[in-house]
């Protein structure tokens, strides 16, 4: 009786790691590189449009 549970046990300790699953190689992906560019003319444009405008305003 004691083998037979013995059996019973191995067989099912061996049954589940089978199950388990395979290896498969991990994915990797790679980094996303984000850059940020900035121009000196970025902002003066548009406080240089609304300055003219203003200008041509009062002058008008």
């Amino acid at each position: 009786m004691k083998t037979f549970v013995l059996a019973a046990c191995t067989a099912g300790l061996l049954g589940t790691a089978s199950h388990a699953g395979s290896y498969s190689e991990p994915m990797i992906e790679a980094p996303v590189i984000v850059e940020e560019t900035t121009s000196s003319s970025s902002g003066i444009t548009l406080v240089m449009m609304i300055a003219l405008i203003v200008a041509v305003g009062a002058a008008g």
